[in-house]
Parts: C-alpha cells; sequence; structure tokens
C-alpha cells in the first residue's frame, strides 16, 4: 500500500473492505408520525406489494396510511427499547455489527475492514452508510442481507438499493452480496444450538414445536419466487440436525397482509387448530429471521400466546432469534469471512 503522496496529491481514504449488515428496519419512534414515514417507504417498494400503482397507491394512502400507524405504533410500544429509544431489531443489528468487529479485529487479514450496519426502511439508510464506508476508504464492499432465505421481497430489495446508490457514484467500490444460507451448515449448526439451549431453560417439554416464517403471497410464489423452497429446506435439516419428527416440529407461515391467499400453513390457525385437538404445551421459534423483532415478540409472543392459551393452551413458548449470541456471532463470522475469500 502507497505511503508517501505525490507532491499536492489530495489525501483520500482507500485499501479497506466493507462490511455492511442490512435488516429490514424499524421506526424512528411509535408516534404516529414516525410510524406512518416508516409503513409509507415499507408499504411503497414494488417488491413489497407487487401491484400496480394506480390500484394499490389509493388503498395505500387512503385507507392504510390513515389507520395503521396507529395500531402499529401500540404493537411496537409493547416490545420497544425505551433504554435506547429504539426497535430491538436496531439494537440487535448495532450489537451484531459491534461484535463482528470486535471479532475481525483478532484476525491477521490481509486488508483492514470496516463494519457497519443499515436499515433497508428506516434508519440508518443503506445510502447513508454506503456513503460513509466509502469515505473512510472501503474500495471493496461485501453487503450481507440478513435473510437466511431468499425472498425478492426482502433479498432482493436490499440489493436494488445498493445497486442504485451505486449507479449514481463515480467511483463505485468493487461490490459483492451475501447469497442466500438457508443451508449453509453454520447456519443450521447455530440453530441447532440456539435450540438446545433454550429448549433446556424452559419448565417444562413441547408436545410441538413450530418453525415459523414470515410469509408471501401465494402468487409470489406461483411466479417463481424460492423462498417456500428454501423454508422447507432449512425445516428438514434442522429435523435432522435436532433429531426431530415431522409430527414433532412443523412448519407454518405469519403475518400475512390483505385478502389474498399467503403461503399455508397459517400460524395462527395452527396454533389455534392444536389447542382445540387437546394440545397443552408448544414451542415456536422463528428461524427467517436472523434478530427478534415486531414479528416475533410482539406477533409470536404475544398473539400467538394469547390464541394459544384462549383456546385451552396451558404452557407456550417463543424461543429467541439468534440475535447477537455467541452461536449467531459464530455463523455470521463464518458466512462473511467465506464471502471475503480474495479480498482479506
Amino acid at each position: 500500500m502507497q505511503t508517501h503522496w505525490p507532491e499536492n496529491h489530495p489525501q483520500v481514504a482507500f485499501g479497506k473492505v466493507g462490511i455492511l449488515l442490512v435488516n429490514l428496519g424499524t421506526p424512528d419512534g411509535t408516534d404516529y408520525k414516525s410510524m406512518r414515514r416508516y409503513l409509507k417507504e415499507f408499504l411503497s417498494d414494488v417488491r413489497v406489494i407487487e401491484e400496480p400503482k394506480w390500484k394499490w397507491w389509493p388503498i395505500l394512502n387512503g385507507i392504510i396510511l390513515q389507520t395503521r400507524p396507529q395500531k402499529s405504533g401500540k404493537a411496537y410500544e409493547e416490545i420497544w427499547n425505551y433504554e435506547k429509544n429504539e426497535g430491538p431489531l436496531l439494537t440487535f443489528t448495532r450489537s451484531q455489527a459491534e461484535k463482528l468487529t470486535e471479532r475481525l479485529s483478532r484476525m491477521d487479514l490481509a486488508r483492514p475492514v470496516e463494519v457497519d450496519y443499515a436499515m433497508r426502511y428506516g434508519n440508518p439508510s443503506i445510502k447513508s452508510k454506503v456513503e460513509t464506508l466509502f469515505a473512510k476508504g472501503c474500495e471493496r464492499l461485501l453487503v450481507l442481507p440478513l435473510y437466511p432465505q431468499y425472498a425478492a421481497a426482502t433479498t432482493a430489495t436490499v440489493n436494488d438499493v445498493v445497486f442504485e446508490v451505486l449507479q449514481k457514484m463515480r467511483w463505485q467500490p468493487a461490490l459483492r452480496t451475501l447469497p442466500p444460507y438457508h443451508d449453509d451448515p453454520a447456519y443450521i449448526e447455530a440453530l441447532s444450538i440456539s435450540l438446545k439451549n433454550s429448549l433446556a431453560k424452559l419448565d417444562f417439554e413441547p408436545e410441538v414445536i413450530l418453525a415459523s416464517y414470515h410469509g408471501i403471497p401465494q402468487r409470489y410464489f406461483d411466479n417463481g419466487d424460492p423462498y417456500h423452497c428454501h423454508c422447507m429446506k432449512s425445516s428438514r435439516l434442522i429435523r435432522e440436525a435436532m433429531g426431530w419428527s415431522t409430527e414433532y416440529m412443523r412448519t407454518t407461515f405469519q403475518s400475512r397482509f390483505g385478502p389474498e391467499e399467503w403461503l399455508q400453513p397459517y400460524t395462527d390457525k395452527t396454533v389455534e387448530g392444536l389447542a382445540n385437538s387437546g394440545v397443552k404445551r408448544i414451542a415456536i421459534f422463528n428461524p427467517g429471521f436472523s434478530s427478534d423483532c415486531l414479528e416475533t415478540l410482539e406477533e409470536i409472543d404475544g398473539e400467538n400466546r394469547e390464541i394459544f392459551m384462549e383456546h385451552g393452551g396451558m404452557q407456550f413458548a417463543h424461543l429467541p432469534c439468534l440475535n447477537d449470541s455467541d452461536e449467531g456471532m459464530d455463523m455470521l463470522t463464518k458466512l462473511t469471512l467465506n464471502e471475503l475469500q480474495g479480498w482479506v
């Protein structure tokens, strides 16, 4: 690396590798304006809502954004990190970036690295973080969408924004993006360790365990999205690693939105059906989420717990996501180093 500048040469940072962790997003607050701003950005994404603007925008702006911010704000209040005044997804993603920085700093790498984090929707934005990393001298950039299973509405929309940012840069960094890791041995191993640790802490033994993934409209799958296949393979590999039967660990899909059919079986309907059939003890985990968030803490540990209890269930457990646990960070470190081969 050059250390002596020619006379009158401007000082330019260079020679580093940037690593950007990206997760879905979080509102800046639970108030109406913050929630409306966040929901508008999220629900305006054509990857998320695959409808013509002429059809979707009147519904979004005329109905949804008038009522949903209040409802979503109350849900976020239930899981908000009041100490840091932020959503838990932001707390965990920042911690993941900090811990990855610490782990990589102990390694003898050929190039210095800078680790940062961003949100696809809300703050900090992908654009601001890509620009920050480049200003620090990151001539090479590895983007890690933190979604194990690929979906156009998650992984692809993160990459879309990264590509758009680079399109407007005169001097672009070289770019790599993390592929889906739904069947990566490091991912399956981390989940297996996490599940064993979480189950060992329970004071009961579940009769059934549900692996609940975020759903997508059935239409998206029919149009070629591989998400359902990735989820089913993840579930199979987890079952095999844990030695569980298909009856003991079942796969379901949550968080459906709107009137059309989504991937089935639905988590809430399955929970209700299990309770009605006489099952008294269940546990649910979310292998498609890298960190706990509204969909796991409020929807699963809140709404689905209530559904189970109201229909005769007695003991319910939500098993936490990998978050910034040791096993989660082991996985993230392995995935990162694998994608950095030839760079560091």
